[in-house]
């Protein structure tokens, strides 16, 4: 029946809107704390899902021992990435840093392709294989169970930024780096738990990504599209990131389903388009920041 398949093409179309709203969370968790648009954080969901392919594959880890080991790798490069190249360039030109992460993902890719070449690969199935049903929809048991660890790790993070000491700090230092000198809040040290926590996210983000259609080193491409999701939904936005993701997902799935392939993306930049015609601050940005 129509109605059945336009709700199971809506279904895969939300699963891929999860990964884009969790990927964009880590993007805007850095712009809110440190002012930085983050160019790279495509090259960081790739070295995720990489090290989780190389603790997995080449270390012969069990698959939640190697989850575990790619988190904690994504932490560190994080970390690295802001004490030893962002951070000496705060204040700088916004344009400045904004080239820069661009060179860090063009240096990301480089890595990967040297340590483990350009060939596409295959990730470890960790996820159970048995049939999904919704109703009569059925949809595919990787794209599920993707979206179902995309929305308990996004509930765990809003929960942690509303109600952890970290997260009360975060917030702070986006509303008012001044004021959170002031009220003695480390904020050289807030920007480095920024970086920490969204190369964590992003690294989850590339083996989910990696775990339903492989991983290369071209992933770094998926970070292109979370940049239009939180410029639609706003920069400095949660919340719009994570209705823009579930909303561009879906309609990558119906343009990919009801025009052709070749029009997923091109609904996409029409709609980004539009909300900057409209809204140059984006759905749920505020007017007040800055775009290059």
């Amino acid at each position: 029946m129509e109605w059945l398949f336009f709700f199971e093409v809506s279904l895969a179309g939300l699963g891929t809107g999860g990964l884009y709203a969790l990927t964009a969370i880590a993007f805007v968790l850095i712009y809110k704390a440190t002012r930085v648009i983050n160019l790279a954080i495509g090259e960081m969901l790739m070295v995720g899902a990489y090290l989780f392919f190389g603790a997995a594959a080449g270390w012969a880890l069990p698959w939640w021992l190697a989850i575990i080991a790619a988190l904690i790798g994504g932490g560190i490069l994080g970390i690295v990435l802001e004490r030893g190249v962002i951070r000496p360039l705060l204040g700088e030109n916004p344009i400045s840093v904004f080239m820069v992460t661009i060179g860090l993902g063009s240096i990301l890719v480089g890595m990967v392709e040297l340590i483990w070449t350009a060939n596409p690969r295959s990730l470890p199935n960790f996820f159970p294989t048995d049939p999904i049903f919704i109703g009569d929809a059925f949809l595919a048991p990787k794209t599920f169970w993707s979206f179902v660890v995309a929305a308990v790790v996004i509930a765990l993070f809003l929960l942690l930024f509303r109600f952890w000491r970290g997260g009360v700090a975060l917030r702070a230092t986006a509303s008012d780096q001044g004021a959170a000198y002031a009220m003695g809040i480390n904020v050289p040290a807030v920007y480095s738990l920024a970086w920490c926590l969204a190369g964590v996210i992003a690294a989850g983000a590339g083996i989910l990504l990696g775990s339903i259609g492989g991983i290369s080193s071209e992933m770094g491409f998926f970070g292109l599209t979370v940049l239009v999701v939180v410029i639609v939904g706003g920069l400095d936005s949660v919340l719009g990131a994570l209705l823009a993701g579930i909303l561009i997902g879906w309609m990558e799935a119906m343009a990919g389903v009801y025009l052709g392939g070749e029009y997923e993306h091109l609904v996409t930049f029409i709609l980004l388009m539009v909300v900057l015609l409209l809204r140059p601050y984006g759905l749920f940005g505020t007017r007040e920041i800055e775009r290059l």
